[in-house]
């Protein structure tokens, strides 16, 4: 049986907001190494959306965004929208009851299911889906309060969580990784 992990890169007041901060070359490495090892990933409409640039080769990338691009072209891909009629390559429209078509994926699959985007995963709290949090956060503030846009890693509450673990990636970021109490 799989297990769904949530897990973004977050500022220090709870907003992920791409255009704010984003991985340096050690986290960017990490990401890779990561998405090589995921077993699918199961995306929200705007994320999906944000994520597809990886679909085609870009002028002027280097090794490690020509390595991850091949690793997120290689994972399966489910995408959870209301809007979008249809999908890139190697990627699943779900359609239906998400609660079920997520337990479907965690009973057919093993290994980890990487569940990305804010507006999912908090559907997915609610009906205790999600098996591990991973907070990547970075020391910036990058709320409303700034005037930036982004949206908050947890726009409910979460259930009861245990830290797991915290390991420091790079020189400024800490992946904080949480369990349901």
């Amino acid at each position: 049986m799989a297990k769904l992990v949530y897990g973004l890169n977050q500022s220090l007041d709870g907003y992920v907001n791409h255009d704010a901060f984003g991985p340096g070359p050690t986290l960017f490495r990490h990401f890779i190494d990561h998405m090589r090892g995921v077993t699918a990933s199961v995306y929200g409409g705007r994320m999906y959306e944000i994520m597809r640039y990886w679909d085609e080769d870009q002028e002027g990338w280097d090794a490690p965004e020509r390595e991850y691009a091949e690793a997120w072209r290689a994972t399966p891909k489910w995408v959870v929208s209301r809007t979008l009629k249809e999908v890139g390559p190697n990627a699943t429209l779900v359609e239906g009851d998400l609660g079920a078509a997520m337990r479907g994926l965690k009973d057919r699959l093993e290994g980890e299911i990487e569940i990305a985007g804010p507006d999912l995963a908090n559907q997915l709290m609610a009906p205790d889906m999600i098996d591990e949090y991973r907070i990547y956060l970075h020391p910036v503030v990058a709320g409303p309060s700034l005037g930036a846009k982004g949206v908050l890693f947890f726009t409910q509450s979460p259930p009861p969580l245990d830290l797991v673990s915290s390991e420091l990636v790079g020189d400024d970021v800490v992946l904080l990784t949480y369990a349901p109490a």
